[in-house]
């Protein structure tokens, strides 16, 4: 009686060593690190690390390691005050070309890491990192639709030959002016017709004819609550392609956004990345007015004066065929036939129409690509650091529109394949909605992080003790298995936290000591069934058994109860209380599996297969 067949007995022993695996990785420190990538025109290679080298030990800093990642180098130091030295060393050295971004890198040994062993995240809380809140400009949200529908209402009134005065817009709304009243009137009808969620209206201004268009006030938060959504996506997007850990992007409010990117320590690079504005556009070339009197000033009202990359001028039509925000999909290639850099770009729905109709209108005409980025310059004046933005507009291509096309075409005239890339990259991402500003910027250091991560260990530590002692003290050498089993238990949450890289945060240790104190709930039903059995007359042998097996049934409904709650908190909680229904469920899980099966195995071992006379319980 009491005794585990061989295979039940090769399984736990099994899911304790895979666990003690998986939670080893926990053990490593981490330190302060800083990955370079390259930015346009730049790439992170051999000769870049041989650079980087050489400006360390310019600067006399030593670095823990140096990693070549794909496309990114990461190097280690020994400590933050190192890290910061490097930074500046580095910037000077490599110039605005490339990228430093500091964070915090595990320095697990590369056969764990190679094993798919990795440690488990760290929440903001717990690792630092940079906290952002956003404030996204609504007001510009319902101009930037106004512009959209301006130069729509411009093209219907083309489409159908309508004589119109002028077409302008303003906060209020779209208004087109006519000398004749019966046009006026049928532009109206055409209007309301085209766009039914706007509010058309007429007047008359001396003696001019106006049809207005506006949005409703409903109309109107559906845009704004589009711009927010479309942001928090855009934002999510662009913080992925960092490759920060379990970053948290969400709504606050209704026109705020919270960002916070546990291990990130650069605020500078963050804001770059969730400001930038990299996007295309796409015009007619204006060939029947002349560049040279729109150089000297005098440019004509429906067009707009650029320059190509080589800088020289060109004048385009002011009225945008499609922009980045209807590009649904963006992919980097090479050109079949000149063999140089593309992005291959998918267009949605109503930008494949527009761009059939615009391109179908005019075949043989030239159309460029207007390519838009926001550039952050750095530069070292008399020793110190000066950082500015810098908005570019520039004509990448201009190529004659051989044949109509719509979804999906290529546009070439980058400068390396790494453009392509970048720029493919933002086009995914999608364009903002609408600007934002950051509100509230914090930094969480690591220093602090580490303090909350010692004061959570401590917790879990003096937890433990104090359970431990009480079983040991009460149950003797039933209590001593059940200790065991307490700290197999904590192993396996580590593990399961680290297989599937959840994050960690002070409320998910909260739960890790919720699961301490109910992890030898089971083990007192346990033992106080077995406690019963004794009482009553039965075997030391029977009475193990018994209490195992009549216990059951009233742990596993306690259990599921509680599961029941953890899966309600996730479900419906946001932030730090999802972190604690997590390690809650997981510890749940565990504790049934330690506290039962382990238990048992660990029972049978010491009693099992032999006669005993008494029980030490």
């Amino acid at each position: 009686m009491n005794r585990y067949p061989l295979w039940k007995n090769l399984v736990v022993l099994a899911v304790l060593l895979v666990g003690l695996f998986f939670a080893f990785p926990n053990v490593f420190d981490q330190d302060p690190a800083m990955e370079i990538s390259g930015t346009r025109r730049a790439e992170v290679n051999e000769q870049t690390e041989s650079r980087v080298r050489e400006a360390l030990k310019t600067a006399g800093i030593e670095a823990k390691g140096i990693e070549p990642k794909t496309g990114k180098l990461l190097l280690r130091f020994q400590d933050s005050e190192s890290q910061l030295q490097a930074k500046e060393a580095l910037e000077e050295a490599l110039g605005s070309n490339y990228t430093l971004a500091l964070t915090l890198s595990t320095d697990v040994p590369g056969w764990l890491r190679a094993a798919g062993a990795q440690p488990m995240y760290l929440g903001l809380d717990l690792r630092g990192g940079i906290h952002v809140l956003i404030d996204v400009d609504m007001d510009a949200a319902v101009k930037k639709s106004m512009e959209r529908y301006a130069g729509d209402i411009r093209g219907l009134m083309r489409q159908n030959k309508l004589r119109y005065t002028t077409v302008s817009q303003d906060s209020e709304g779209v208004s087109v002016k006519f000398k004749d009243a019966a046009v006026r009137d049928e532009a109206l009808e055409v209007i309301g017709d085209e766009f039914r969620d706007l509010l058309v209206d007429t007047a008359d201004q001396g003696g001019d004819f106006l049809v207005t268009a506006r949005m409703g006030r409903q109309e109107q938060q559906e845009v704004k609550r589009f711009a927010l959504d479309q942001n928090i996506t855009t934002l999510r997007n662009r913080v992925n392609a960092l490759g920060v850990s379990e970053p948290i992007i969400q709504q606050q409010g209704e026109r705020r956004i919270v960002v916070q990117l546990p291990g990130a320590q650069d605020p500078g690079k963050l804001k770059q990345i969730l400001g930038a504005t990299a996007t295309l556009e796409y015009r007619l070339e204006d060939s029947e007015r002349s560049v040279q009197d729109a150089l000297d000033g005098r440019v004509p009202p429906g067009s707009k004066l650029y320059r190509t990359r080589d800088g020289q001028p060109i004048l385009l039509k002011k009225r945008v065929i499609v922009t980045g925000n209807q590009i649904t999909d963006a992919s980097s290639g090479f050109d079949q036939r000149s063999g140089q850099p593309a992005v291959f770009v998918s267009l949605d729905g109503q930008g494949a129409r527009r761009m059939r109709n615009v391109t179908t209108e005019n075949v043989g005409k030239p159309m460029a690509v207007v390519f838009i980025e926001s550039r952050t310059e750095t530069r070292y004046v008399d020793g110190k650091k000066i950082t500015r933005k810098i908005p570019v507009q520039e004509v990448i291509s201009v190529a004659n529109i051989l044949e109509p096309f719509g979804k999906r075409f290529q546009t070439t005239g980058l400068d390396s394949p790494g453009e392509a890339r970048d720029l493919a990259l933002l086009l995914r991402a999608g364009a903002l909605a609408a600007p934002i500003d950051i509100v509230e910027e914090r930094t969480i250091g690591p220093s602090l992080g580490q303090d909350n991560i010692d004061q959570g260990f401590q917790s879990v530590v003096i937890g433990m003790i104090m359970v431990m002692i009480f079983m040991a003290v009460y149950y003797r050498v039933f209590g001593l298995v059940a200790d065991l089993a307490l700290v197999t238990n904590l192993v396996l949450i580590v593990a399961i936290l680290s297989m599937l890289q959840a994050t960690l945060t002070l409320p998910g240790i909260a739960g890790i000591v919720l699961t301490v104190g109910m992890a030898v709930d089971a083990n007192v039903l346990i033992f106080e069934r077995i406690r019963e059995e004794i009482r009553n007359g039965s075997t030391p042998q029977a009475s193990i058994h018994s209490g195992y097996e009549k216990a059951l049934s009233t742990i596993i409904d306690a259990n599921i109860t509680t599961l029941i709650a953890a899966v309600v908190l996730f479900s419906f909680g946001t932030g730090p209380i999802k972190g604690f229904a997590v390690t809650l469920f997981i510890g749940i899980l565990t504790s049934m599996f330690t506290s039962i099966i382990g238990t048992r195995a660990v029972i049978n071992l010491i009693y099992g297969g032999r006669k005993v006379e008494k029980l030490a319980i």
